[in-house]
Order: C-alpha cells, then structure tokens, then sequence
C-alpha cells in the first residue's frame, strides 16, 4: 500500500464533546526518504515560539511507529499557555499517538512500512480549552484518537475521491461561509 508513496494528505472532523474539544487533525504521509522526511527534519529542528513541534508519543520514551511529528495550528500566549501546553502535549498527545497506531492496526497503514513512512499532524486544540470547567480528558482523548485514525484513513485511501468533490460540490457550504451569509460573524 506505501509503495510509492511520496506524499498524500487527509483531514477530518470529529465533535460531540463539548465545544472546544473537536478534533480536526490535517496530516501529510509520506517516505521518509522523501519530501515528507526533509519536512520532518525541518520542523523538528526549526522551533517557532508558540507553535511546538513534538513527536506523537504514548509516554515519556515510548515514540509512536510512523514517526508522527506534531504541529500545533494555534499559537497561545499568556497565563492560561501552561495549561494549554500540559493538555495538548498530555491528552492530545497521546490521543495523536494511539489513533496513529489504530491505523496501522486497522490496515490504513503498512505495518511492514512504519520505520520507512512518516506523518506530519496539524493539531487543532481550541484555546478556550482551558476554560472548561471540570474537562473530560478521556472524552477529549477519544475525540482526537478517533480523528486522528480518521484523517489517516482519508489520506490513504484519497478520500474523498474527485469523482465524488465534483458531484457535491455545489451541495457543500462552508460553515463559515454560511455564517457569513447569515451575517453571524
């Protein structure tokens, strides 16, 4: 199934937590020996203050197979950024790491590729996290691990496929387009 993979991409939503634990994970695949490795080594090395880049892992010394490098897509700052930190690089984290290995356990993933692929993760973790009183870590641990196997799952499988974006394109509005529309933002 990776044989010749240089590069595919996949996104996903999953909700039905409280607002703000939604998971929307984008993620590009590829060789290591490829775009998507010279792209790892990059960003791993080239830390940008308030975007941490770190490595999927289970625990403290137990990184995932494919090497899975995070990115967080918000940048948050001032006296709530330790919290945020602690549940993005804490429950998320390990979330990213397990719905990773659910993927390789599910097939979507070559088991018999996992040294030779990696995965690059834009995490999505709203800011007003920190502002849920009494939050479920295992309900947002769920809601990641399960989007990060569903974004994983679209990229190898190329979903959706182009036939199908074309016959529903027009049937497709952006939520924030919509809102928009409807003069709410």
């Amino acid at each position: 199934m990776a044989e010749g993979i240089l590069f595919r991409s996949g996104e996903a939503l999953v909700a039905g937590g409280p607002p703000g634990t939604a998971a929307e994970p984008e993620v590009i695949i590829g060789s290591l020996a490829g775009p998507v490795g010279v792209a790892m080594a990059h960003l791993i090395g080239d830390q940008v203050k308030g975007h941490s880049r770190v490595f999927a892992i289970l625990n403290t010394d137990v990184q995932v197979r494919p090497a899975t490098l995070m990115v967080s897509k918000v940048t948050v700052q001032g006296e709530k950024a330790g919290k945020y930190t602690n549940i993005l690089m804490g429950t998320v984290q390990a979330a990213i790491a397990n719905g990773v290995l659910d993927a390789v356990r599910a097939g979507d993933l070559p088991k018999d590729q996992v040294n030779e692929i990696g995965i690059i993760c834009a995490v999505w973790l709203a800011p007003n996290i920190v502002d849920i009183p009494d939050l479920d870590h295992r309900q947002l641990f769920d809601i990641h691990r399960q989007g990060m196997a569903k974004a994983i799952r679209k990229a190898m499988r190329n979903e959706p496929s182009i036939d199908w974006l074309l016959e529903n394109q027009e049937k497709i509005v952006h939520k924030y387009f919509q809102m928009g529309l409807d003069k709410k933002i």
